[in-house]
């Protein structure tokens, strides 16, 4: 068992590749079935195996990789089966263009779909297996840490403990403990990781001093110190170090092709959403006669109100109040609406019209606003970007995620923005429909 222990690493990375080569040898063999060109040396193979190598890689990366141990085995297996499915289109579309020939009349024919469905099909089955197999290894081989929790208030306890008990196989919640409790440092000894949340910062450098000393590993819930550190870049002053982290700021070109990206997406996604709109407003309809949309005022980048556009998921004229658990306002065909995030859709009219972007901060009510910021003001922070359909609150997050944690994934993802994260977010996304229970959990209260 130490053997193979040492090796895990690599016996993990044999088994992405072999997972990955089999993903491969369905597609080809399959679409192969009646294009016998592809399982020979030819441009069509090697174009095909080109793209479907390198934007394998690019997608598979994007939405997370086979990162087994980390994730549990259902979100990696539903990551990597839409990168493939991505994959898999793109790679038929090439063996598409390289078919349209003069041999075939420069016609373009889409071919083979029924074989690229059994190989899509296989696929799943493929990555489903390898998956659940790469999991099982790893915690055959690798036991779950004893592990300390340590909040800054008690009340914050529950929250962590149920946050990290979804990894049970990871990580065994052995102790937990306050930053002020006099026993901590042996509580730190006897454990193999310790995870900090919302610690005052003189304690929380005490005691990750003595985690560091006694080789421990260290999980820290982030403030914005700690946000600003991440996106900084290291600079030395003679002999003096320090991190410097700007004020992010998007560059004009940035904001040009944001801004040419919300306006072709959205009006693709109004496209092809479309009859959806329509099953929505008919269920609406159907139900109470009531109108379909629903609007309200948001904030948006520097505090602007704009009035956002839904479909209407509550009983005509309900009080306005965030969502609660068996929350009797909603109706029928809210709660479908709502499981499968399809009462968002209307919001590409506002990103359409430049209220709101693709990827930013939730827009929150203005209650909850003028509220969170009371008690927190820096959730005017969020406001230095342009609100967003989603995010990494959504994509990361859940509807009941506290106002803080908010505001600390919007900041992780203002202070480092790019383009590329846009669209790995944009990705991730899709993911969240197979979570929709978890996504949308309401509040309690």
């Amino acid at each position: 068992m130490s053997f193979i222990k040492r090796f895990k690493n690599s016996i993990i990375a044999l088994l992405a590749l072999i997972m990955y080569g089999l993903c491969m040898g369905a597609l080809f063999l399959l679409l192969g079935i009646e294009n016998w060109q592809i399982l020979s040396l030819s441009r069509t193979s090697i174009m095909m195996g080109f793209t479907f190598a390198v934007m394998g890689f690019l997608l598979v990366r994007a939405y997370g990789g086979y990162n087994v141990g980390v994730r549990k085995s259902r979100p990696i297996a539903i990551s990597l089966s839409i990168a493939l499915i991505l994959d898999d289109i793109l790679t038929y579309l090439v063996l598409v263009i390289m078919n349209t020939n003069d041999e075939n009349g420069r016609r373009v024919e889409f071919s083979s779909l029924g074989f690229l469905l059994l190989a899509i099909l296989a696929q799943i089955v493929i990555i489903t297996v390898f998956t659940y197999a790469g999991n099982a290894f790893y915690f055959m081989v690798n036991p779950a840490e004893k592990t300390l929790i340590v909040t800054g208030e008690e009340s914050e306890l529950d929250k962590v403990k149920a946050a990290i008990g979804i990894f049970h196989r990871r990580y065994n919640i052995t102790d937990h403990a306050l930053g002020s409790d006099p026993d901590i440092e042996d509580k730190i000894k006897s454990a193999d990781s310790v995870f900090f949340y919302d610690v005052p910062k003189k304690k929380l450098d005490e005691l990750t001093g003595i985690c560091y000393g006694n080789k421990k590993s260290v999980y820290i819930n982030p403030d914005i110190t700690d946000i600003l550190l991440h996106s900084g870049r290291e600079q030395f002053f003679s002999d003096l170090p320090f991190y410097h982290a700007r004020s992010h700021r998007m560059t004009f070109e940035q904001r040009v092709i944001k801004r040419l990206g919300d306006i072709l997406i959205s009006l693709i996604g109004l496209i092809v959403s479309s009859p959806l709109f329509l099953i929505a407003a008919i269920a609406i309809k159907r139900e109470d006669g009531g109108s379909v949309f629903f609007t309200q005022e948001r904030a948006t980048v520097g505090g602007r109100i704009f009035k956002i556009i839904k479909f209407r998921t509550m009983k005509e004229n309900a009080k306005i109040s965030s969502v609660t658990k068996d929350d009797d306002r909603i109706t029928k065909a809210g709660r479908w609406l709502r499981r499968y995030r399809i009462d968002e859709l209307p919001q590409l009219i506002n990103i359409l019209k430049g209220d709101m972007s693709l990827v930013g901060p939730r827009p929150e009510m203005m209650k909850n606003v003028r509220e969170y910021t009371a008690d927190l003001p820096e959730f005017r922070y969020r406001l230095r970007m342009k609100a967003g359909l989603t995010g990494y609150a959504q994509v990361m997050g859940k509807y009941n995620t506290t106002s803080r944690d908010k505001l600390i994934l919007d900041l992780m993802y203002i202070e480092n923005f790019s383009i590329a994260n846009d669209i790995r977010i944009l990705l991730q996304t899709v993911t969240v429909l197979f979570s929709a229970e978890e996504s949308t959990e309401a509040f309690d209260e």
